[in-house]
């Protein structure tokens, strides 16, 4: 399975009109559905904001006022031509007084979603855990040690250091072992991790 590695946007202009895309690796509809209002607050000026998403098995598009499969569809279309999943493209237009007509506005939202593409990084997917460990502030550095192949998303500290951490399937089962003699590890659900 192929996705971004990281969220990228990019700029072109036809005839006048300005398409802003971003491209962002999602997990969730809930993350799908931040990014949307997010950018829908930040663009509120726009004249239309258009996207689509493939999450699994889950493709999702709208059109946000453009005439009926000229924005979403042609969008997802350059996504599902890609192979990517745990992807969202939102392409932000302001409109600049020439009218693009029905096959060039197709052909503006492709290729600001194309262009995204080519500015990303294509990373393979592969099945993880997302996990969470609480220790004593004396293991931090064994702790540190053993997931320095993980990602680590959140750390708090508290009475106790609580990492949340992302890992592949394979380092799971190598390092589990360790963990558990240095604190509280649970697994909290299964995830995509860059391979």
């Amino acid at each position: 399975m192929l996705s971004i590695s990281d969220n990228v946007s990019n700029e072109i202009s036809i005839k006048k009109s300005r398409f802003i895309t971003f491209l962002y690796r999602v997990d969730s509809i809930t993350e799908i559905n931040d990014y949307l209002s997010f950018l829908n607050q930040k663009y509120c000026d726009a004249t239309h904001v258009c996207y689509a998403y493939i999450l699994d098995n889950v493709k999702r598009f709208n059109d946000n006022g453009e005439p009926g499969g000229t924005a979403g569809m042609p969008i997802l279309g350059v996504l599902e031509s890609k192979n990517l999943n745990h992807i969202l493209c939102v392409v932000v237009r302001y409109f600049g007084g020439v009218k693009l007509g029905a096959n060039g506005l197709v052909r503006a939202y492709s290729n600001s979603c194309s262009e995204a593409i080519m500015c990303s990084n294509i990373v393979n997917l592969s099945l993880g855990k997302l996990c969470s460990i609480s220790f004593g502030y004396d293991n931090t550095k064994i702790i540190d040690s053993l997931l320095k192949n993980c990602l680590i998303i959140n750390k708090v500290y508290n009475d106790l250091v609580s990492y949340t951490f992302k890992v592949s399937l394979n380092d799971l089962d190598c390092i589990s072992n360790e963990l558990l003699k240095y604190g509280n590890l649970s697994i909290l659900d299964d995830c995509y991790i860059n391979q």
